[in-house]
């Protein structure tokens, strides 16, 4: 056996959702910002993402969460979201796996009953508190960067569902959030697949149609999910986000939580020190909170806090071979969809 090159890798779930975190085999990737550096994997330079997240080696309903040093100083370290589609900015279950694994694997030193840890994002700064007992992460509260709304109650011709109303907000990344009762589909594990060949139908259109672009950081742009969601009573809302190229989230969704607390916000539904639960398709739950209100390039904002759980399960080794033909993966419709 000779491998060109190694990486170790610990599996995390976060309340079903998996998110692997790369631990070693990754010195850095070139850019000044950690922004920058998820620029040059999606612009420049794939195969790593390809290589880890696509078959034979990975699989689509999973996130492999790369650590990088941070480029700030105040982080202890840096985070980009490897996903089937691309590199993303920010995820709230992927964040929730990576404290509770640089804690339980002593990478940050553990302080009980709260450890503070900061993540370095492509989308900003990320403050973790995370609640720790008997040498345990039990919980994760994440203070989430600003989310604001771009526009609400668009629509759009969506082929075989018609007209589809939706609002576009940004907790992370950008999200089109649509009611699922339009869709006249409950969100339940038997509906999986139809809502994610729903969710992947509407993003095409929507952007398509809709040049969404961060006001602040120009390079974050386009809808990269379609959340739908249902209120079940106050302040409770089961939630699904699609994924491409057609899966859905296990998890609560906390960037997608985010922007729903922002679409609330809002329409005035919602206040500073409001709390909401986020129920997952499978019935996990993440506490939302609006904590604070902000503005971002003028446009009025909530500072939202997600709370969840996530748990660490194995670790393993992967090797690139130099003689492999198949490095750099590879996707097939029956399990990855006509996305």
């Amino acid at each position: 056996m000779h491998w060109r090159k190694t990486l170790q890798l610990v599996d995390v779930h976060c309340e079903g959702e998996v998110g692997k975190v790369i631990t070693g085999g990754v010195l850095d990737i070139p850019g000044s910002t950690m922004l920058d550096k998820m620029n040059h994997i999606n612009e420049v330079d794939d195969s790593l993402r390809r290589f880890v997240t696509q078959e034979p080696r990975g699989c689509l309903q999973m996130s492999v969460n790369l650590l990088l040093p941070p480029a700030r100083k105040d982080a202890a370290a840096g985070l980009i979201i490897l996903q089937a589609d691309k590199a993303h900015p920010m995820s709230g279950s992927n964040c929730i796996c990576v404290v509770t694994a640089l804690l339980e694997l002593g990478m940050v030193r553990m302080e009980e009953p709260v450890t503070q840890v900061r993540i370095d994002t492509p989308a900003g700064l990320i403050t973790a508190q995370a609640r720790c007992v008997e040498g345990r992460c039990k919980s994760v509260t994440l203070d989430m960067v600003p989310a604001f709304v771009d526009s609400l109650d668009r629509t759009v011709e969506v082929p075989g569902l018609g007209t589809i109303r939706f609002d576009i907000a940004f907790g992370g990344v950008f999200y089109a959030l649509v009611d699922a009762e339009q869709v006249g589909i409950q969100i339940a594990p038997e509906n999986a697949h139809t809502l994610a060949d729903m969710g992947a139908a509407i993003k095409r259109v929507v952007n398509r149609e809709f040049d969404v672009v961060h006001p602040e950081l120009g390079s974050i742009r386009g809808v990269a999910y379609v959340m739908f969601r249902q209120r079940l009573a106050d302040g409770l809302y089961q939630t699904c986000t699609t994924l491409p190229p057609g899966r859905v989230d296990r998890s609560p969704c906390g960037t997608g939580s985010s922007a729903n607390l922002a679409t609330l916000y809002e329409r005035g539904l919602v206040h500073k020190g409001d709390k909401l639960v986020s129920r997952s398709i499978i019935g996990g739950e993440f506490q939302v909170e609006l904590r604070d209100t902000t503005t971002v390039a003028g446009r009025p904002a909530v500072l939202p806090s997600v709370t969840g759980r996530a748990w660490v399960y194995g670790f393993h080794q992967l090797g690139i071979d130099p003689d492999d033909p198949l490095a750099e993966g590879f996707t097939l419709s029956d399990t990855w969809g006509r996305g």
